[in-house]
């Protein structure tokens, strides 16, 4: 099977991608951090210093929402 990944969050803090990471997880979506830092040398300049979070497609619009605080993972009531 094969599963498109998509970017959702693209940072400069290795902790706040870890955070991100466990917080998406914690819901049930698959999550893989990108990054180009050498790890002996700590530059955050453009495109060396990003991380980029990414999941499925699939699960994109959930995750979207999760990044920004909407959570709102119970069904609406339709009165």
């Amino acid at each position: 099977m094969n599963e498109e990944w998509v970017e959702v969050l693209i940072t400069y803090d290795i902790l706040e991608a870890e955070i991100i990471k466990d917080l998406l997880e914690s819901g049930g979506i698959p999550v893989v951090l990108r990054s180009s830092k050498i790890s002996p040398y700590p530059v955050n300049i453009g495109k060396i210093g990003e991380v980029k979070i990414l999941v499925r497609e699939e699960d994109r619009e959930i995750a979207e929402k999760v990044i920004k605080g909407e959570e709102d993972s119970s069904p609406q009531d339709s009165v």
